[in-house]
């Protein structure tokens, strides 16, 4: 059965977008608490198996090898069988695995689970990108984005005391969180089929009035954008633009700083600043409130720039220029703070800094390509970005080791941030147009 078509939907405007942006909400939200679960167990896990920092941070990064081409390929089957559909079946994938991680035994098997772990997880950037990009109007959208990846410091908020209570009540027992939460999320994916659709025209409860809503702006034409907007072509094409390829090097400073944070700080607190498993609840989840509040505001924040100044890249590219420099230079000094207080707090200035660019690299990305191109645009984007995800778990894992210790580790990360983020500054601004339509 077909949805009504808008001469027969209601004229009253409905709200069903927030009813999607809240499902969105929830099931990023659960694709994160299962994210950290592994690096709240790290510590138990390296002492069962005795792996060295350098061998689990290769079973860290096995997750990365297939989480960033799934990024590209999930952008890719969200442009060609829609987003809503792509999204849940990721989210069976994902649970399933997560569950799955109880049944290892060793690294090899580890190293499988978590392949396959990250190939379900991979497509969620892109496709709520994408969800949201369908669902939301453009003077909407930084807010919306910003409040759906709100969701993902929050999951690893919630998460990492749900998962130190759960090993604490069971003696240590590391492998029940995985099974937990991978119930949870096959739950979550349910409720996800029942409520989203791809796009508005498709849901029987979308008026007419929010239809007409949240298309507005669909038809502005293209000298009232910035230069480089609307650009066409073939999305391999489409790469070529200075603020789609230079917004991707930004945002692997960006992914560097956070799988660093994600994978290794809990064990970081642990080893090096001798908290036990019950202090990690607190420590481990201050962080990532921060980068919940970060998210929401910098949504906010763009949008409320964007409508003040009449433009939509500049915002957006300064925002993730300014704050990301300032998160790699702080996240330099974690290793020089004295106290393990001084240490979280300003882990938490860190990681609220990097979160409140989150949104804006799709946002950027989307701005420049056209609609259609988008998916498989960003996904690329994403794949790029997320090697990073791949590098900085393994490498960080060879620097502790190595005569860098933490402080390096932490400078490395800095370095990589703080160039994307000039790079974004330098080349970031210039016209695309010309080389898009060539």
């Amino acid at each position: 059965m077909t949805a009504p078509s808008t001469q027969e939907r209601t004229g009253t405007r409905t709200r069903v977008r927030y009813a999607v942006l809240a499902s969105d909400f929830v099931i990023l939200m659960l694709n994160y608490a299962d994210r950290a679960v592994i690096g709240v167990a790290a510590p138990l896990i390296i002492s069962e198996f005795g792996f060295s920092n350098a061998a689990f941070g290769w079973i860290l990064a096995a997750f990365a090898f297939t989480y960033s081409p799934f990024g590209f390929i999930g952008g890719w089957l969200a442009d060609r069988y829609g987003p809503a559909k792509v999204m849940g079946w990721a989210a069976i994938a994902w649970s399933v695995f997560t569950a799955l991680t109880a049944a290892g035994v060793g690294f090899v098997s580890l190293i499988i689970i978590r392949l396959l772990f990250g190939a379900g997880e991979g497509p969620q950037a892109t496709v709520t990108a994408k969800i949201m990009h369908n669902w939301f109007p453009k003077r909407e959208l930084g807010t919306a984005l910003g409040i759906a990846n709100a969701a993902t410091p929050l999951g690893g908020a919630v998460g990492t005391p749900v998962v130190v209570a759960i090993m604490e009540a069971t003696q240590g027992n590391w492998r029940l969180p995985f099974i937990i939460f991978g119930v949870l999320g096959l739950l979550c994916a349910i409720g996800w089929f029942i409520v989203v659709r791809d796009r508005p025209e498709d849901h029987a409860r979308v008026s007419a009035a929010e239809l007409a809503h949240i298309r507005q702006d669909e038809h502005v034409p293209a000298d009232a954008a910035e230069d480089g907007a609307g650009a066409s072509g073939p999305w391999l094409h489409l790469l070529r633009l200075p603020a789609v390829w230079s917004t991707a090097i930004a945002y692997f400073g960006y992914a560097w700083i956070l799988w660093t944070f994600l994978n290794w700080f809990p064990t970081y607190l642990v080893n090096e600043r001798g908290i036990d498993i019950a202090e990690l609840s607190v420590t481990g989840a201050v962080p990532w409130v921060g980068g919940c509040v970060g998210l929401a505001l910098g949504g906010v924040f763009t949008d409320w720039l964007v409508r003040r100044t009449g433009r939509t890249l500049g915002p957006r590219r300064w925002t993730v220029v300014v704050c990301l420099a300032a998160t790699g230079l702080l996240f330099g000094l974690i290793g020089l703070v004295a106290s393990t207080t001084g240490a979280v707090v300003l882990m938490t200035v860190v990681v609220f800094l990097l979160y409140f660019t989150g949104a804006q690299y799709w946002i950027i990305v989307g701005t420049v390509v056209p609609a259609e191109r988008y998916g498989s645009v960003s996904g690329a984007v994403q794949m790029f970005a997320t090697s990073a995800s791949i590098i900085a778990p393994t490498a960080t894992g060879y620097l502790i080791d190595s005569s860098f210790g933490w402080t390096g580790t932490f400078a490395v990360a800095s370095a990589v941030a703080v160039l994307g983020a000039l790079l974004l500054a330098v080349v970031g601004g210039a016209s695309g147009r010309r080389e898009a339509a060539g």
